[in-house]
């Protein structure tokens, strides 16, 4: 599956330079594809992943705890299985608007800038390195966290191309794999596998959906 530090490195990669297509720019105010989302709030959002990125890397080794599993991180995360209502949800627009504030130059800017210094500071990190996530009770493997910024790199690069009638960004193997695992671990830990193995090969009984989230 490759490392996770390189495959995320190349999913920022793409996202940054997604951020500077022009068609971002001119759709700016307009709504996104994700329902109470602008197109600049959702821009925000997806720049706030390297963000977290760069939070967490500049956390205190001896703030970090035993790490979590990574479908624990997602059973404790309250936005999960939230409504669009809920304040987890409320608060991750709210961020992703207040991160486009400045307009979309100076956001992708932004995003450039911490991606640069995030690849130096990768490759220098332990393998073991567990970091504690500032805006939750508990922390991760850095390599597990880096998993869930990549998925969140992934999916709403999709959905940002999608609000602005831009090609979803090709992205290799190497990046798409470990985000069709996550997000297939994740459905069955929701729906449960027969209801995904029914989704991939049985159409006639295959469920309603098998959303991860």
């Amino acid at each position: 599956m490759g490392d996770i530090r390189d495959s995320y490195l190349v999913a920022a990669a793409s996202a940054v330079a997604l951020l500077r297509e022009p068609a971002v720019a001119a759709a700016w105010d307009k709504p996104s594809a994700l329902m109470e989302f602008s197109v600049a709030g959702l821009a925000g959002h997806l720049a706030v992943q390297l963000v977290r990125v760069s939070g967490v890397l500049e956390s205190q080794p001896g703030e970090a705890q035993e790490p979590a599993a990574l479908l624990e991180h997602f059973s404790m995360s309250a936005w999960v299985q939230a409504g669009l209502d809920h304040e987890s949800n409320v608060s991750v627009r709210r961020g992703g608007e207040a991160a486009a504030a400045d307009g979309p130059a100076v956001l992708a800017d932004r995003a450039e800038e911490l991606l640069e210094r995030q690849r130096i500071a990768l490759p220098a990190e332990p393998a073991d390195r567990v970091v504690k996530l500032p805006w939750a009770e508990w922390s991760l493997r850095l390599n597990d966290f880096l998993l869930t910024r990549l998925m969140e790199l992934v999916v709403h690069s999709d959905d940002l191309a999608a609000s602005v009638g831009l090609e979803t960004p090709e992205l290799p193997a190497e990046v798409n794999d470990p985000v069709v695992d996550l997000l297939a671990r994740l459905a069955v830990h929701r729906h449960g596998a027969t209801a995904v193995i029914r989704s991939l090969s049985r159409a006639e009984r295959a469920p309603a959906t098998i959303s991860a989230f």
